[in-house]
């Protein structure tokens, strides 16, 4: 038994998106056996463009009733049928977050018509609901009301349920495992079975081939699946125009990141709103108080006049200072990383000489600053090498900072012998040294010292 359901609502999304009409066609498999068709209160103002669209306006759902004095004729309806709707995840969303919000949990199995038209049919320009019903000539009255989107979709779920190949797909379809019903309505599952579990970047695809969305992930296939579950308005958009998904392998997190990184610079996708917003930056100083002393400091970039080393958020920031300061015996409070005006008493710095308590020397002190300083700006012209897993498991990743500047990434076979720079070069590709990448590696270097070679070349 089938239940053929599609609803009007307040506008696109899951969450905060309400019903304003419902109707709903039980069939048995050969027949329309019952029918339920009402306008809904959404206890909310109905949009404009909304009346536009469906011609429902605030004014005919003023009377009608709300969706918790109707649930329990829905759950009636509904039991025991499989939910059908065109581009069901929409429908079968927005009515399950209405259920969610009056306490009942509801669940049914779900059949897509646009991806069993799409298997059982193919070769189509478009599978919306009215060029589809033109295409295979079901006749499509009162457009965009539910009862006559509904209708439609009951008469094409019939046609489906008519062609040669039905009963396997169907039954296929149905396969709490084939993951039929989670896809978007456009995708070709054997796309999406070709996903590995393993780290890359991937790239969703509409219709016409265009990118408009750019990921990374440790796990591929998870990641994607992920978008598919997320029911916020923005991922059900984005997976609504998704019809096709390429991805690269990267070996590990870090070449990923910076996959990513480069590729939302080089296409801009519409649905990437990361890397487009402005990186707040702070830096490392130093300066001089009036009785001589040398302090370390940090600060927002704006309020730095000669920064000694820049990071991408304060964490890092403060992190790499502390590590400064435990290195060269500094002082926390002359670092700035304890505000008091007495002897310094940090929770895990214990290796200050006694500068904030008189017991040592202004010059012997500055001295130990000189030497942190003179280390920061020595690692700014070192050539750094990070080495990460590569896609498999007879390859490394490996990328190249030099002077400072990241130069690219690539990957290098494990029985092959690198002595130059020069033969590290002819395996990176290179890429543009960012804000972004500049924050991804110096978060990286911060935590991962085991895993970079300094000056190993000549």
């Amino acid at each position: 038994m089938y239940t053929i359901i599609d609803i009007e609502t307040t506008g696109n999304g899951i969450k905060g998106n309400r019903i304003t009409e419902i109707a709903i066609f039980k069939y048995d498999g050969s027949q329309i056996v019952d029918e339920y068709t009402t306008l809904v209160n959404p206890e909310c103002p109905i949009p404009y463009f909304i009346t536009g669209l469906t011609g429902i306006d605030d004014q005919m759902v003023q009377h009608a009733p709300t969706f918790s004095e109707i649930a329990q004729d829905i759950l009636n309806i509904t039991e025991g049928c499989v939910f059908v709707a065109h581009s069901v995840n929409f429908d079968y969303g927005v009515i399950k977050e209405e259920f969610r919000q009056i306490g009942i949990d509801f669940t049914r199995k779900k059949l897509c018509t646009v991806r069993l038209s799409r298997k059982l049919i193919p070769g189509l320009a478009s599978y919306s609901l009215g060029k589809l019903c033109t295409a295979v000539r079901i006749p499509l009255t009162d457009r965009h009301r539910a009862r006559g989107d509904a209708h439609a979709t009951a008469l094409l779920f019939e046609k489906l349920l008519g062609e040669p190949e039905a009963e396997a797909v169907f039954k296929k379809f149905l396969n709490a495992r084939s993951q039929e019903a989670t896809l978007p309505p456009h995708l070709p599952k054997s796309v999406f079975d070709k996903i590995p579990p393993k780290p890359g970047i991937y790239y969703f695809k509409n219709q016409k081939g265009e990118i408009i969305y750019v990921g990374k992930a440790i796990n591929l296939k998870k990641r994607v699946l992920g978008h598919f579950y997320d029911k916020s308005a923005k991922e059900i958009q984005l997976c609504s125009e998704t019809a096709d998904i390429d991805f690269k392998l990267s070996g590990s997190e870090l070449v990923a990141l910076l996959m990513e990184s480069a590729e939302i610079k080089r296409l801009f996708p519409p649905y990437n709103r990361a890397q487009k917003r402005t990186v707040r930056q702070y830096a490392i100083f130093n300066y001089e108080d009036r009785n001589g002393i040398q302090h370390l400091a940090y600060n927002t970039i704006k309020g730095v006049p000669n920064p000694l080393k820049v990071f991408y958020n304060q964490t890092d920031c403060r992190s790499y200072l502390e590590t400064l300061c435990k290195e060269f015996s500094l002082c926390p409070r002359f670092c700035h990383l304890q505000q008091t005006n007495a002897a310094c008493s940090h929770h895990e710095i214990t290796t200050c000489e006694g500068i904030c308590r008189g017991d040592e020397p202004v010059a012997a002190y500055n001295k130990k600053v000189e030497e942190a300083i003179a280390h920061l700006k020595e690692g700014a012209s070192e050539i750094k090498i990070i080495k990460e897993k590569g896609r498999t498991a007879d390859e490394n990743a490996v990328v190249l900072i030099a002077e400072g500047m990241y130069r690219g990434y690539g990957f290098i076979d494990k029985d092959t012998s690198i002595g130059t720079l020069d033969d590290i070069e002819a395996f990176i590709t290179p890429q543009k040294n960012t804000v972004e990448t500049e924050s991804i590696l110096t978060a990286y270097l911060l935590k991962n010292s085991e895993k970079i070679y300094t000056s190993p070349v000549t």
